[in-house]
């Protein structure tokens, strides 16, 4: 009846207000007031069915259950067919007690997903608390949750299934942080440190962190003071301008060309002190923060310009350095042809000729103008030899260098082992109807690329070029080495070695090395990027785009064993004549004597074990000691050659240790460790 009066007075009030149905409101009401008698009957019919299934003990139960419970089972029975009640009791089997202080005690999802009875609880999100006691009397009866074993076992499901999705969510947060920090990793990789130099944000420059901040400090200083210059003769505030000048000034005398906190003035502390006050002055006059940010870009962009000079200039200097002689290797050299040609001429000549053209010894082809280097390359072979006699060493050095070269040799003969010295310009058959490269050579062309083109007056705008007149791409000493079988017609197989070399274990594992109908066998490159074919040749020429493959893998000179029967057979110098005379333009490959040899040998080439020719001691600072020592040749290529100042001090000890210091011409011109 209550009902019937509340649908019908609000019913009335509807009416009375725009004239809509009755039933809407109707449906609504009974929803409101119905759905919470649904979970009342469950909780009464499920406490019902416990007692009649369980023993007496349990009859204690229902005396305690909530009074709002037994009135819903009183008063709302009637209202409900017994087809309702049952539907009612089959949904709520498997929940246990429920009433509204027992879901306003939980927090459940807005969104329910009835899949099934043993995933309710799995589709809507609890968050269990401590049930509060609201009544003693209440308190000995009442459970929060039923101790039956099917909701014992319900219960550790449940648990096991939170634990699941605990991991799994762990799982899932530790491979996106992998991920995060694997994708931050190849954005550091594509970040171009070549500007940054040592100070590379990618990596500590030392282990303290601290190290000369001080310094750091006054330069920071020094560029806000710049700035704030700038800024100030904008407004017009000469006053402040020129008191920023004058605080610079005074830094700068005060830092000088000092880089370390130890090395600082003692005045240091208060120009520091100095500058920030009037920096801090400056900043309550002055500070614009688009006027600031503007100059320091304008800064920036200075400073990049200003590296890249110096970059260019550094570049220019370290390859003009690269490519003199040191005065001491210079002295030896004058010292060495003055006594060479002082000698009667049957005093100058070398033991053992019958072994030159003995193929079944071990011939090494070494072609040198530098005097010092050539001895390390012969002292360090026989020194690791496990026989010496049976090794000869063909040496060819130019006018200039050949009596330096005898003389040495003459004095320090290579213990039991053969050596023989020629002189290139004494090859009668080496001119220019015959080699392509001294035809060009003679030519105005030619002539006009390597002395005249591009000729510049500052030392940055010049240094591209300077690679390009380097003297040893002048010189035949450097294409001899397409020439070894008409140098040496009677030998079969031969080591080509470079003269910035060392020689760290016995060699004559190489000429037992199959090269399986191959020419050429070395020690390939291609595990660096930068060493594959498309660097090396211009693969927008057809002629080159139809013959070779750019991703071929490149290989080194500095250590070869070619078998000269195979070159003869395959013509090596004629494959090495024809991309040559193609190249007279320059439009095949720029310079240098490594592309000729790619193209020449391709697919001729036998890859060495990488033990055995170790590279990059000239110009990369990261080799691993482990390899170097499990080398049988190191290689000093690039510019930082042993024999200079700019040699790296790691790598020099390896090359020294076969240089005799106490010999008197050494002594005699100054060449020290």
């Amino acid at each position: 009846m209550g009902i019937k009066r509340g649908g019908s007075s609000l019913g009335v009030h509807r009416n009375r207000g725009g004239g809509g149905s009755r039933f809407p409101v109707l449906a609504v009401v009974l929803v409101l007031v119905l759905a919470p008698m649904v979970f009342f009957i469950g909780r009464g019919i499920y406490s019902s069915e416990s007692i009649d299934q369980n023993d007496s003990s349990k009859h204690q139960e229902l005396q305690d259950v909530d009074w709002r419970t037994k009135l819903a089972l009183q008063h709302v029975k009637s209202l409900f067919s017994k087809e309702v009640i049952d539907v009612i009791k089959a949904n709520t089997d498997d929940m246990g007690p429920l009433s509204l202080d027992s879901f306003r005690k939980n927090n459940f999802s807005a969104s329910w997903k009835f899949d099934g009875q043993e995933n309710i609880v799995d589709s809507v999100n609890i968050q269990e608390t401590p049930k509060v006691k609201q009544d003693t009397s209440l308190d000995a009866g009442h459970t929060q949750h039923d101790d039956s074993p099917a909701s014992l076992a319900r219960r550790t499901l449940r648990e096991k299934r939170r634990e699941k999705r605990a991991a799994d969510l762990l799982k899932q947060d530790d491979d996106a942080t992998i991920k995060l920090e694997n994708a931050a990793i190849e954005r550091s990789k594509s970040v171009d440190s070549a500007v940054l130099g040592k100070y590379s944000i990618w990596r500590k420059e030392t282990d303290n962190e601290n190290i000369d901040t001080t310094v750091r400090l006054m330069r920071d200083q020094m560029i806000m003071a710049r700035v704030y210059v700038s800024i100030a003769l904008l407004k017009n505030k000469t006053n402040m301008a020129h008191e920023l000048q004058t605080r610079i000034k005074e830094s700068q005398r005060t830092l000088g060309d000092t880089t370390t906190d130890n090395d600082l003035n003692p005045s240091a502390p208060e120009k520091i002190k100095a500058m920030g006050q009037l920096l801090s002055k400056a900043r309550d006059q002055l500070y614009d923060c688009k006027l600031v940010t503007g100059k320091l870009r304008a800064m920036l962009q200075s400073a990049d310009e200003q590296v890249r000079s110096l970059k260019k200039q550094s570049t220019f200097l370290s390859q003009l350095a690269a490519k003199t002689i040191p005065n001491g290797i210079h002295c030896l050299s004058m010292r060495l042809t003055i006594e060479y040609y002082l000698l009667p001429p049957e005093k100058r000549k070398f033991p053992k000729r019958e072994n030159l053209e003995n193929p079944s010894l071990y011939h090494y082809a070494l072609f040198s103008d530098n005097v010092l280097a050539a001895s390390v390359v012969v002292n360090s072979t026989i020194m690791n030899a496990k026989e010496p006699e049976k090794h000869v060493f063909h040496l060819v050095s130019d006018k200039l260098n050949f009596g330096a070269m005898n003389m040495w040799f003459l004095l320090n003969p290579p213990g039991n082992a053969t050596i023989h010295v020629e002189n290139v310009d004494e090859f009668k058959w080496l001119n220019s109807s015959y080699c392509p490269v001294l035809r060009q050579l003679e030519s105005a062309a030619m002539k006009e690329f390597y002395f005249k083109a591009d000729h510049h007056t500052t030392l940055s705008a010049g240094s591209s070029n300077l690679k390009y007149r380097n003297p040893k791409y002048l010189s035949m000493l450097n294409h001899l080495r397409f020439y070894l079988p008409q140098v040496y017609p009677k030998l079969n197989k031969i080591l080509f070695l470079d003269d910035d070399i060392v020689v760290q274990k016995d060699l004559t594992g190489l000429w037992k090395v199959d090269l399986h109908g191959k020419v050429n066998g070395a020690v390939e490159t291609c595990g660096e990027s930068f060493h594959r074919f498309d660097k090396y040749l211009n693969f927008s020429n057809p002629h080159i785009a139809r013959n070779f493959d750019p991703n071929a893998c490149g290989w080194a000179y500095g250590m070869n064993v070619f078998d000269l029967k195979q070159w003869k057979k395959r013509d090596i110098t004629g494959i090495y004549h024809k991309w040559q005379n193609m190249n007279e333009d320059r439009v095949l490959w720029k310079l240098g004597t490594l592309p000729p040899g790619l193209m020449t040998f391709y697919g001729l080439t036998h890859p060495l074990d990488k033990s055995w020719h170790v590279l990059g001691l000239g110009y990369n600072p990261s080799i691993d000691k482990s390899d170097i020592e499990n080398a049988a040749v190191i290689h000093y290529n690039g510019n930082m050659k042993p024999w200079l100042e700019l040699a790296m001090t790691r790598y020099r000890s390896y090359w020294v240790k076969y240089i005799k210091f106490d010999h008197p011409y050494i002594r005699g011109c100054k060449i020290n460790e």
